[in-house]
């Protein structure tokens, strides 16, 4: 017998169908939840289909986003062969059945039907590693989006507030430039510090740097809060959001270095990681990116599919 479990998962809970072999299916489908009960009945189900049919179940489901992710992690650890599949074949599969309802029960059995009708291929252990690389650089990518975003809005108050500053710093947005403005933000504050304040303060948020440096500093600042057009800021809700935007890229700063940390430690991990950070113009960070979208490079048979796949292939038009 080859004995088959299809899972129909959806946000919470799963319907579940058994096949002991091609045509024969075994007891009626039931639903189970994702809780550590749940899972522990279906696994307690699994070893019936074993123990009647003499050989461990596969177990088929399609990719849901992250709704198979606790059935998944679960029966790994129970030591069972898992495919998982793109939900267009079983899509294309669904469409060319006799059975056109819908219904969870009948997903169900349609992945076990289409166990025995295609060559899957099972989940690889790797995938994991994947799919943790491409949660991470995603994540990177949607911090990044917002940071830009909070960057603007902060350029557009410092506009009304201390336009003249842009150029003290080589870098806006370096921590030092960013908490020496958190620390004055307005002409004003410059103007009535001393030299020996600011100086020390600049050389405090930047100890690799000499004291001559921040001294030359505190002279740049100076100049430019006399060249100041806005010398007194009439709007102190101007510099509430300075100082709220200030701290915010800090904070993204912050969670991106860290990003960029695990990103790289795992992808380390990955052989093609180094292949194709070799092609002149990629980085560590777009390397990582095209590994974890990939994912498994095995199933795509020819380079034309894995162009469709990343959507870059041309359009034909008649």
């Amino acid at each position: 017998m080859n004995p088959v479990v299809g899972l129909d998962v959806s946000k919470g809970e799963s319907q579940v169908q058994a096949f002991l072999d091609k045509g024969k299916p075994y007891r009626n489908s039931f639903k189970i939840s994702h809780t550590v009960e749940g899972l522990s009945s279906l696994v307690v189900f699994l070893e019936d289909v074993k123990r009647v049919s003499g050989k461990k179940p596969s177990i088929v489901l399609e990719a849901t986003g992250h709704y198979q992710t606790p059935v998944v992690h679960f029966l790994e650890e129970q030591g069972y062969l898992l495919i998982i599949i793109n939900p267009l074949i079983s899509y294309k599969a669904r469409g060319s059945s006799l059975r056109k309802v819908k219904t969870d029960a009948v997903d169900a059995y349609l992945l076990c039907e289409l166990f025995y009708k295609e060559e899957l291929e099972p989940y690889k252990k790797r995938g994991i590693q994947l799919l943790n690389l491409r949660n991470l650089t995603r994540q990177h990518e949607n911090i990044t989006g917002v940071m830009i975003q909070t960057k603007l809005q902060f350029q557009a108050v410092l506009e009304q507030v201390f336009p003249e500053y842009k150029g003290v710093f080589g870098d806006l947005y370096s921590v030092v430039s960013l908490l020496t403005l958190l620390e004055f933000p307005s002409s004003e504050d410059i103007l009535t510090a001393s030299d020996e304040k600011i100086t020390d303060t600049i050389s405090g948020l930047c100890k690799s740097r000499s004291i001559r440096w921040a001294s030359e500093k505190a002279i740049q600042l100076k100049e430019a809060a006399a060249r100041n057009p806005f010398e007194k800021t009439v709007y102190q809700s101007h510099i509430l959001s300075l100082g709220l935007y200030i701290n915010m890229i800090l904070q993204y700063k912050e969670h991106l270095s860290k990003l960029e940390s695990e990103i790289d430690a795992l992808a380390k991990e990955i052989e093609e990681y180094n292949i194709i950070k070799s092609i002149p113009g990629i980085g560590e960070k777009i390397a990582a990116t095209i590994i974890s979208e990939i994912g498994e490079i095995d199933r795509f048979n020819n380079p034309k599919k894995l162009v469709a796949f990343a959507g870059v292939d041309p359009s034909v038009f008649w």
